[in-house]
Protein backbone atom coordinates (compact mmCIF):
# COMPACT_ATOMS: atom_id res chain seq x y z
CA UNK A 1 0.00 0.00 0.00
CA UNK A 2 1.55 3.67 -1.00
CA UNK A 3 2.43 5.75 1.79
CA UNK A 4 0.39 8.74 2.08
CA UNK A 5 2.33 12.22 1.28
CA UNK A 6 3.27 14.24 4.29
CA UNK A 7 3.47 17.87 4.06
CA UNK A 8 7.01 18.79 5.15
CA UNK A 9 7.60 20.79 8.44
CA UNK A 10 7.54 24.80 7.70
CA UNK A 11 10.99 24.90 7.86
CA UNK A 12 11.70 22.30 5.41
CA UNK A 13 9.39 23.93 3.36
CA UNK A 14 11.51 27.07 3.60
CA UNK A 15 15.13 25.81 3.36
CA UNK A 16 14.04 23.45 0.19
CA UNK A 17 12.85 27.56 -1.36
CA UNK A 18 16.05 28.70 -0.40
CA UNK A 19 18.33 25.48 -2.33
CA UNK A 20 15.54 26.22 -5.16
CA UNK A 21 16.86 30.06 -5.26
CA UNK A 22 20.22 28.67 -5.08
CA UNK A 23 19.74 26.26 -8.40
CA UNK A 24 18.09 29.23 -9.89
CA UNK A 25 20.97 31.26 -10.04
CA UNK A 26 23.19 28.91 -11.46
CA UNK A 27 20.21 28.70 -14.64
CA UNK A 28 18.47 32.85 -14.75
CA UNK A 29 20.62 35.30 -16.61
CA UNK A 30 22.30 37.12 -14.37
CA UNK A 31 22.08 41.04 -14.52
CA UNK A 32 21.40 44.34 -12.88
CA UNK A 33 19.90 47.51 -13.56
CA UNK A 34 21.64 50.70 -12.82
CA UNK A 35 20.60 52.59 -9.79
CA UNK A 36 20.91 55.90 -7.92
CA UNK A 37 20.19 56.95 -4.47
CA UNK A 38 16.99 59.27 -4.30
CA UNK A 39 16.22 62.04 -1.53
CA UNK A 40 15.52 59.46 0.99
CA UNK A 41 18.41 57.68 0.98
CA UNK A 42 16.44 54.50 -0.97
CA UNK A 43 18.38 52.73 -4.13
CA UNK A 44 16.30 53.30 -7.40
CA UNK A 45 16.92 51.29 -10.41
CA UNK A 46 17.03 53.40 -13.92
CA UNK A 47 15.12 52.22 -16.87
CA UNK A 48 16.48 51.24 -20.12
CA UNK A 49 19.71 50.55 -17.95
CA UNK A 50 19.77 46.73 -17.73
CA UNK A 51 22.82 44.59 -18.33
CA UNK A 52 23.80 40.93 -18.18
CA UNK A 53 26.93 40.42 -16.50
CA UNK A 54 29.95 39.38 -18.21
CA UNK A 55 30.91 36.34 -16.33
CA UNK A 56 28.29 34.51 -14.32
CA UNK A 57 28.91 33.84 -10.85
CA UNK A 58 27.76 30.77 -9.64
CA UNK A 59 26.77 30.32 -5.89
CA UNK A 60 28.02 27.26 -3.80
CA UNK A 61 26.34 25.54 -1.23
CA UNK A 62 29.02 26.70 1.45
CA UNK A 63 27.17 30.46 0.32
CA UNK A 64 24.03 28.83 0.93
CA UNK A 65 24.66 28.25 4.50
CA UNK A 66 26.48 31.25 5.12
CA UNK A 67 22.59 33.11 4.09
CA UNK A 68 20.98 31.07 6.99
CA UNK A 69 22.86 33.13 9.89
CA UNK A 70 23.27 36.13 7.50
CA UNK A 71 19.53 35.76 6.84
CA UNK A 72 18.55 35.82 10.97
CA UNK A 73 20.97 39.35 11.07
CA UNK A 74 18.58 41.01 8.26
CA UNK A 75 15.65 39.78 10.05
CA UNK A 76 16.58 40.49 13.76
CA UNK A 77 13.97 43.78 14.04
CA UNK A 78 11.09 41.71 13.40
CA UNK A 79 12.47 38.60 14.99
CA UNK A 80 13.46 40.49 18.50
CA UNK A 81 10.26 42.33 18.09
CA UNK A 82 8.37 39.13 18.33
CA UNK A 83 10.40 38.02 21.14
CA UNK A 84 9.85 41.03 22.98
CA UNK A 85 5.91 41.20 21.91
CA UNK A 86 5.70 37.48 23.51
CA UNK A 87 7.47 38.10 26.47
CA UNK A 88 5.26 41.02 27.42
CA UNK A 89 2.27 39.33 26.66
CA UNK A 90 3.02 36.20 29.07
CA UNK A 91 3.21 39.12 32.10
CA UNK A 92 0.29 40.88 30.90
CA UNK A 93 -1.43 37.17 30.79
CA UNK A 94 0.16 36.49 34.57
CA UNK A 95 -1.52 40.05 35.96
CA UNK A 96 -4.66 38.08 34.68
CA UNK A 97 -5.86 41.14 32.09
CA UNK A 98 -6.10 38.84 29.34
CA UNK A 99 -7.89 36.08 31.09
CA UNK A 100 -10.31 38.73 32.18
CA UNK A 101 -10.23 40.76 29.05
CA UNK A 102 -11.63 37.52 27.42
CA UNK A 103 -14.04 36.57 30.04
CA UNK A 104 -15.66 40.37 29.36
CA UNK A 105 -15.85 39.71 25.67
CA UNK A 106 -16.98 36.19 25.44
CA UNK A 107 -19.87 37.40 28.15
CA UNK A 108 -20.95 39.87 25.59
CA UNK A 109 -20.43 38.21 22.25
CA UNK A 110 -19.88 34.51 22.54
CA UNK A 111 -23.28 34.46 20.58
CA UNK A 112 -21.95 36.46 17.82
CA UNK A 113 -18.58 35.60 16.27
CA UNK A 114 -19.16 36.89 13.23
CA UNK A 115 -19.29 40.35 14.68
CA UNK A 116 -15.51 39.90 16.29
CA UNK A 117 -15.05 38.29 12.53
CA UNK A 118 -15.76 41.10 10.94
CA UNK A 119 -14.74 43.91 13.06
CA UNK A 120 -11.46 42.78 13.70
CA UNK A 121 -10.70 42.49 9.74
CA UNK A 122 -12.73 46.10 9.23
CA UNK A 123 -10.67 47.33 11.63
CA UNK A 124 -7.37 46.24 11.15
CA UNK A 125 -7.79 47.25 7.28
CA UNK A 126 -8.14 50.47 8.14
CA UNK A 127 -5.56 50.55 9.99
CA UNK A 128 -3.37 48.93 7.75
CA UNK A 129 -4.25 51.47 4.39
CA UNK A 130 -4.17 54.33 6.65
CA UNK A 131 -1.03 54.35 8.27
CA UNK A 132 0.43 51.16 6.99
CA UNK A 133 0.26 48.74 9.85
CA UNK A 134 1.49 45.21 10.18
CA UNK A 135 3.58 43.83 12.65
CA UNK A 136 1.98 45.94 15.15
CA UNK A 137 -0.77 43.24 15.52
CA UNK A 138 1.35 40.68 16.42
CA UNK A 139 0.53 41.22 19.86
CA UNK A 140 -3.01 40.64 19.49
CA UNK A 141 -2.74 36.90 18.04
CA UNK A 142 -2.76 34.93 21.17
CA UNK A 143 -5.50 36.91 22.77
CA UNK A 144 -7.32 36.47 19.62
CA UNK A 145 -6.57 32.76 19.41
CA UNK A 146 -7.97 32.57 22.85
CA UNK A 147 -10.89 34.27 21.94
CA UNK A 148 -11.69 31.86 19.22
CA UNK A 149 -10.70 29.30 21.66
CA UNK A 150 -13.55 29.96 23.75
CA UNK A 151 -15.72 30.69 21.12
CA UNK A 152 -15.59 27.17 19.44
CA UNK A 153 -13.39 28.38 16.83
CA UNK A 154 -9.75 27.77 16.15
CA UNK A 155 -6.73 29.24 15.60
CA UNK A 156 -6.88 29.40 11.89
CA UNK A 157 -10.02 31.85 11.92
CA UNK A 158 -7.80 34.22 14.56
CA UNK A 159 -5.04 34.04 11.89
CA UNK A 160 -7.50 33.95 9.42
CA UNK A 161 -9.17 37.61 10.52
CA UNK A 162 -5.53 38.95 11.48
CA UNK A 163 -3.98 38.55 7.84
CA UNK A 164 -7.06 39.37 5.89
CA UNK A 165 -7.50 42.55 7.90
CA UNK A 166 -3.53 43.13 7.12
CA UNK A 167 -3.60 42.22 3.23
CA UNK A 168 -6.91 44.03 2.25
CA UNK A 169 -5.50 47.33 3.99
CA UNK A 170 -2.28 46.90 1.99
CA UNK A 171 -3.96 46.24 -0.94
CA UNK A 172 -6.85 48.72 -1.38
CA UNK A 173 -4.48 51.43 0.68
CA UNK A 174 -6.10 54.88 -0.02
CA UNK A 175 -2.72 56.66 1.63
CA UNK A 176 -0.36 54.32 3.37
CA UNK A 177 2.65 55.79 3.49
CA UNK A 178 5.16 52.85 3.00
CA UNK A 179 3.86 52.23 -0.24
CA UNK A 180 1.02 54.10 -1.83
CA UNK A 181 3.03 57.41 -1.28
CA UNK A 182 6.27 55.96 -2.18
CA UNK A 183 4.79 54.32 -5.46
CA UNK A 184 3.10 57.45 -6.50
CA UNK A 185 6.39 59.67 -5.99
CA UNK A 186 8.23 57.19 -8.03
CA UNK A 187 5.31 57.39 -10.96
CA UNK A 188 5.17 60.95 -10.48
CA UNK A 189 1.82 61.01 -9.91
CA UNK A 190 0.86 63.46 -7.27
CA UNK A 191 0.63 62.45 -3.91
CA UNK A 192 -2.76 61.19 -2.55
CA UNK A 193 -4.57 61.45 -5.67
CA UNK A 194 -6.77 59.17 -6.61
CA UNK A 195 -7.64 58.29 -3.21
CA UNK A 196 -11.11 58.64 -4.02
CA UNK A 197 -11.52 55.62 -5.67
CA UNK A 198 -9.35 53.49 -3.13
CA UNK A 199 -11.06 54.72 -0.33
CA UNK A 200 -14.50 53.58 -2.06
CA UNK A 201 -13.13 49.52 -3.16
CA UNK A 202 -11.56 48.78 0.02
CA UNK A 203 -15.11 47.95 1.24
CA UNK A 204 -15.54 45.52 -0.98
CA UNK A 205 -12.41 43.95 0.03
CA UNK A 206 -13.28 43.86 3.31
CA UNK A 207 -16.83 42.49 2.57
CA UNK A 208 -14.89 39.26 0.49
CA UNK A 209 -12.35 39.00 3.16
CA UNK A 210 -15.01 38.59 5.66
CA UNK A 211 -17.14 36.47 3.71
CA UNK A 212 -14.61 33.92 3.76
CA UNK A 213 -13.39 33.63 6.89
CA UNK A 214 -16.75 34.01 8.47
CA UNK A 215 -17.64 30.96 5.64
CA UNK A 216 -15.19 28.89 7.30
CA UNK A 217 -15.48 29.95 10.97
CA UNK A 218 -19.11 28.67 10.33
CA UNK A 219 -17.62 25.01 9.31
CA UNK A 220 -15.61 24.73 12.15
CA UNK A 221 -18.77 25.92 15.02
CA UNK A 222 -21.00 22.88 13.25
CA UNK A 223 -18.31 20.71 13.43
CA UNK A 224 -14.94 21.07 14.89
CA UNK A 225 -13.55 18.25 12.44
CA UNK A 226 -13.81 20.41 9.78
CA UNK A 227 -11.22 22.64 11.31
CA UNK A 228 -7.65 23.26 9.09
CA UNK A 229 -5.77 22.41 12.77
CA UNK A 230 -8.22 20.17 14.58
CA UNK A 231 -5.64 17.96 15.06
CA UNK A 232 -2.62 19.98 15.76
CA UNK A 233 -2.16 21.35 19.66
CA UNK A 234 -3.23 24.85 20.10
CA UNK A 235 -0.45 27.12 20.99
CA UNK A 236 -2.12 28.17 24.86
CA UNK A 237 -2.07 24.39 25.46
CA UNK A 238 -1.97 23.64 28.95
CA UNK A 239 -2.77 27.41 29.83
CA UNK A 240 -6.63 27.46 28.37
CA UNK A 241 -8.51 29.18 30.95
CA UNK A 242 -12.44 27.56 32.15
CA UNK A 243 -13.20 30.09 34.48
CA UNK A 244 -12.69 33.52 33.80
CA UNK A 245 -11.91 36.46 36.54
CA UNK A 246 -13.83 39.51 36.64
CA UNK A 247 -12.42 42.51 34.73
CA UNK A 248 -11.62 44.72 37.92
CA UNK A 249 -10.28 48.34 37.95
CA UNK A 250 -6.37 47.16 37.45
CA UNK A 251 -7.50 45.50 34.95
CA UNK A 252 -8.74 48.45 33.13
CA UNK A 253 -5.75 50.01 34.14
CA UNK A 254 -3.78 48.29 32.64
CA UNK A 255 -5.79 47.49 29.10
CA UNK A 256 -5.99 51.58 29.23
CA UNK A 257 -1.70 51.57 29.03
CA UNK A 258 -1.79 49.25 26.85
CA UNK A 259 -3.91 51.34 24.46
CA UNK A 260 -1.70 54.15 25.43
CA UNK A 261 0.82 52.24 24.32
CA UNK A 262 -0.91 51.63 20.64
CA UNK A 263 -1.59 54.94 20.49
CA UNK A 264 2.10 56.44 21.05
CA UNK A 265 3.15 54.08 18.45
CA UNK A 266 1.20 54.48 16.38
CA UNK A 267 1.96 58.93 16.34
CA UNK A 268 5.65 57.48 16.61
CA UNK A 269 5.16 55.56 13.17
CA UNK A 270 3.17 58.43 11.29
CA UNK A 271 5.27 61.40 12.45
CA UNK A 272 8.47 60.41 13.20
CA UNK A 273 8.94 57.28 11.18
CA UNK A 274 9.31 54.89 13.84
CA UNK A 275 9.30 51.39 13.29
CA UNK A 276 10.10 47.95 14.95
CA UNK A 277 13.11 48.74 17.21
CA UNK A 278 10.37 51.97 18.69
CA UNK A 279 7.87 50.07 18.80
CA UNK A 280 10.06 47.03 20.44
CA UNK A 281 10.98 49.92 23.36
CA UNK A 282 7.33 50.87 23.82
CA UNK A 283 6.38 47.32 24.59
CA UNK A 284 9.00 46.70 27.09
CA UNK A 285 8.32 49.90 29.03
CA UNK A 286 4.77 48.85 29.08
CA UNK A 287 5.99 45.61 30.16
CA UNK A 288 7.90 47.35 33.19
CA UNK A 289 4.38 49.72 33.76
CA UNK A 290 2.40 46.41 33.94
CA UNK A 291 4.85 44.52 36.13
CA UNK A 292 3.78 47.20 38.81
CA UNK A 293 0.33 48.09 38.21
CA UNK A 294 0.21 44.13 38.37
CA UNK A 295 1.25 43.90 41.36
CA UNK A 296 3.64 41.07 40.08
CA UNK A 297 7.40 40.61 41.60
CA UNK A 298 9.99 41.47 39.37
CA UNK A 299 11.23 37.74 39.20
CA UNK A 300 7.86 36.56 38.55
CA UNK A 301 7.61 39.02 35.71
CA UNK A 302 11.24 37.88 34.72
CA UNK A 303 9.95 34.34 34.08
CA UNK A 304 7.10 34.89 32.47
CA UNK A 305 8.81 36.99 29.89
CA UNK A 306 11.33 34.06 29.57
CA UNK A 307 8.40 31.96 28.88
CA UNK A 308 6.79 33.83 26.63
CA UNK A 309 10.06 34.28 25.16
CA UNK A 310 10.44 30.60 24.63
CA UNK A 311 7.15 29.99 23.13
CA UNK A 312 7.82 31.75 20.24
CA UNK A 313 11.54 30.35 19.35
CA UNK A 314 10.11 28.40 16.25
CA UNK A 315 8.38 31.33 15.24
CA UNK A 316 11.82 33.33 15.30
CA UNK A 317 13.25 30.61 13.50
CA UNK A 318 10.90 30.56 10.60
CA UNK A 319 11.19 34.48 10.15
CA UNK A 320 14.61 34.47 10.00
CA UNK A 321 14.87 31.51 7.40
CA UNK A 322 12.24 32.89 5.40
CA UNK A 323 14.67 35.95 4.92
CA UNK A 324 17.08 34.43 3.26
CA UNK A 325 15.28 32.87 -0.01
CA UNK A 326 15.65 36.99 -0.85
CA UNK A 327 19.22 37.27 0.39
CA UNK A 328 20.16 34.43 -1.69
CA UNK A 329 18.68 36.14 -4.99
CA UNK A 330 20.23 39.32 -4.62
CA UNK A 331 23.51 37.34 -3.81
CA UNK A 332 23.31 35.33 -7.22
CA UNK A 333 22.64 39.09 -8.98
CA UNK A 334 19.37 37.52 -10.77
CA UNK A 335 16.59 39.74 -8.83
CA UNK A 336 16.53 42.21 -11.73
CA UNK A 337 17.20 39.69 -14.72
CA UNK A 338 13.35 38.19 -13.36
CA UNK A 339 12.01 41.87 -12.80
CA UNK A 340 13.17 42.27 -16.63
CA UNK A 341 11.93 39.36 -18.22
CA UNK A 342 8.75 39.60 -16.45
CA UNK A 343 7.94 43.30 -17.54
CA UNK A 344 9.26 42.77 -21.31
CA UNK A 345 5.91 40.88 -22.54
CA UNK A 346 3.88 43.78 -21.40
CA UNK A 347 4.44 45.99 -24.06
CA UNK A 348 2.75 43.52 -27.00
CA UNK A 349 -0.47 43.03 -25.30
CA UNK A 350 -3.81 45.81 -25.33
CA UNK A 351 -3.73 48.03 -22.14
CA UNK A 352 -6.14 46.66 -20.24
CA UNK A 353 -4.06 43.65 -19.87
CA UNK A 354 -0.79 45.06 -19.73
CA UNK A 355 -2.47 46.28 -16.29
CA UNK A 356 -3.70 43.08 -15.55
CA UNK A 357 -0.26 41.91 -16.42
CA UNK A 358 1.58 44.01 -13.67
CA UNK A 359 -0.45 43.37 -11.37
CA UNK A 360 0.59 39.36 -12.20
CA UNK A 361 4.15 40.46 -11.99
CA UNK A 362 3.98 42.70 -8.92
CA UNK A 363 1.95 39.46 -6.98
CA UNK A 364 4.98 37.39 -7.98
CA UNK A 365 7.57 39.56 -7.36
CA UNK A 366 6.23 40.04 -4.13
CA UNK A 367 7.72 36.62 -3.37
CA UNK A 368 10.95 37.65 -3.67
CA UNK A 369 10.78 41.19 -2.67
CA UNK A 370 8.57 41.01 0.60
CA UNK A 371 9.01 44.61 1.40
CA UNK A 372 6.23 46.80 -0.16
CA UNK A 373 8.44 49.92 0.00
CA UNK A 374 11.56 47.92 -1.16
CA UNK A 375 8.95 46.67 -4.16
CA UNK A 376 7.86 49.68 -5.38
CA UNK A 377 11.58 51.12 -5.58
CA UNK A 378 12.71 48.18 -7.64
CA UNK A 379 9.61 48.18 -9.78
CA UNK A 380 7.84 51.45 -10.19
CA UNK A 381 10.69 52.83 -12.35
CA UNK A 382 10.09 50.33 -14.91
CA UNK A 383 6.03 50.10 -14.57
CA UNK A 384 5.65 53.99 -14.82
CA UNK A 385 7.22 54.32 -18.16
CA UNK A 386 6.04 51.17 -19.53
CA UNK A 387 2.71 52.09 -18.63
CA UNK A 388 3.43 54.93 -20.68
CA UNK A 389 3.94 53.37 -23.69
CA UNK A 390 1.31 50.48 -23.65
CA UNK A 391 -1.01 53.28 -22.63
CA UNK A 392 -1.87 52.48 -19.57
CA UNK A 393 -2.31 55.62 -17.00
CA UNK A 394 0.09 55.96 -13.99
CA UNK A 395 -2.26 56.03 -11.56
CA UNK A 396 -3.29 52.41 -12.72
CA UNK A 397 0.13 50.87 -12.26
CA UNK A 398 0.33 52.17 -8.75
CA UNK A 399 -2.59 50.34 -8.08
CA UNK A 400 -1.38 47.47 -9.87
CA UNK A 401 1.23 47.08 -7.44
CA UNK A 402 -0.67 48.11 -4.72
CA UNK A 403 -3.07 44.77 -5.45
CA UNK A 404 -0.03 42.84 -6.27
CA UNK A 405 1.55 43.81 -3.26
CA UNK A 406 -0.65 43.31 -0.55
CA UNK A 407 -2.81 40.47 -1.68
CA UNK A 408 0.08 38.65 -2.02
CA UNK A 409 1.83 39.37 1.39
CA UNK A 410 -1.21 37.31 2.64
CA UNK A 411 0.92 34.20 1.40
CA UNK A 412 4.39 34.50 0.64
CA UNK A 413 6.09 32.72 2.75
CA UNK A 414 8.88 35.14 2.16
CA UNK A 415 6.52 37.76 4.01
CA UNK A 416 8.51 38.14 7.79
CA UNK A 417 5.22 39.33 9.44
CA UNK A 418 2.94 36.64 7.59
CA UNK A 419 5.32 33.55 9.35
CA UNK A 420 5.81 35.93 12.85
CA UNK A 421 1.62 35.78 12.86
CA UNK A 422 0.81 32.14 12.05
CA UNK A 423 4.01 30.90 13.93
CA UNK A 424 2.81 32.56 17.27
CA UNK A 425 -1.08 30.72 16.41
CA UNK A 426 0.95 27.39 15.95
CA UNK A 427 -0.49 26.98 12.41
CA UNK A 428 1.93 25.25 9.76
CA UNK A 429 2.75 27.23 6.16
CA UNK A 430 0.97 24.58 4.24
CA UNK A 431 -2.20 24.71 6.30
CA UNK A 432 -2.34 28.41 5.78
CA UNK A 433 -1.93 28.56 1.91
CA UNK A 434 -4.99 25.64 2.38
CA UNK A 435 -7.04 28.45 3.71
CA UNK A 436 -5.56 31.49 2.45
CA UNK A 437 -5.52 30.59 -1.69
CA UNK A 438 -9.14 30.54 -2.17
CA UNK A 439 -9.40 34.04 -0.46
CA UNK A 440 -5.96 35.45 -2.83
CA UNK A 441 -8.04 33.89 -6.32
CA UNK A 442 -11.63 35.85 -4.83
CA UNK A 443 -9.50 39.21 -3.92
CA UNK A 444 -7.36 38.90 -7.08
CA UNK A 445 -10.37 38.32 -9.37
CA UNK A 446 -11.78 41.63 -8.26
CA UNK A 447 -8.58 43.57 -8.10
CA UNK A 448 -8.54 42.17 -12.04
CA UNK A 449 -12.26 43.68 -12.37
CA UNK A 450 -10.66 46.94 -11.03
CA UNK A 451 -7.60 47.05 -13.17
CA UNK A 452 -10.15 46.91 -16.21
CA UNK A 453 -12.86 49.59 -15.93
CA UNK A 454 -10.02 51.80 -14.18
CA UNK A 455 -8.47 51.91 -17.94
CA UNK A 456 -11.33 51.67 -19.68
CA UNK A 457 -12.68 54.45 -17.90
CA UNK A 458 -9.15 56.14 -17.80
CA UNK A 459 -8.75 56.55 -14.06
CA UNK A 460 -5.82 58.84 -13.66
CA UNK A 461 -5.76 59.95 -17.52
CA UNK A 462 -6.62 63.56 -16.29
CA UNK A 463 -3.42 63.81 -14.20
CA UNK A 464 -1.37 62.84 -17.23
CA UNK A 465 -3.13 65.29 -19.43
CA UNK A 466 -2.31 68.14 -16.88
CA UNK A 467 1.51 66.98 -16.77
CA UNK A 468 1.45 67.09 -20.78
CA UNK A 469 0.13 70.63 -20.69
CA UNK A 470 2.05 71.91 -17.59
CA UNK A 471 5.20 70.32 -19.87
CA UNK A 472 4.25 71.89 -23.07
CA UNK A 473 3.74 75.57 -21.51
CA UNK A 474 7.47 75.34 -19.66
CA UNK A 475 8.96 74.26 -23.46
CA UNK A 476 7.12 77.03 -25.35
CA UNK A 477 8.12 79.56 -22.51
Amino acid sequence: MAKAFKVPHTLTLLFGMMIIAMLATWVVPQGFFETFINDANREVVIPGTFSLVDERQYLTPWQLLTAVPRAFAAAQDIIFFVFIVGGVLAIARRTGTVDALIGRLLKKHSDKPQKLIFMVIFFFSLASGAIGTAGEYIPFVLILVGLCKAMRLDAMTAVGMTVAGYGVGYGASAFNPFTVLIAQGIAEVPLYSGWWLRAVIIFPFILIAFHHVWTYAKKVIADPSQSLVADLPCPLEGKETTVYPELNGRHRTILGTFLATIVIAIYGISQHGWYLYELGACFVGWGLIITVLGRLKFDEAADSFIEGVKDLTTTAVLIGVARGIALILEDGQILHSIVNGLSMPLSHVPAAISAVGMLVIQTILNLFVPSGSGQAFVTMPLMAPLSDLVGVPRQVAVLAYQFGDGFSNMIVPTNAVLMGIIGIAGVPYDRWFRFCIPLLGKLMLFATIVLVLAVVFGYGADLEVASALVTNTVQVS
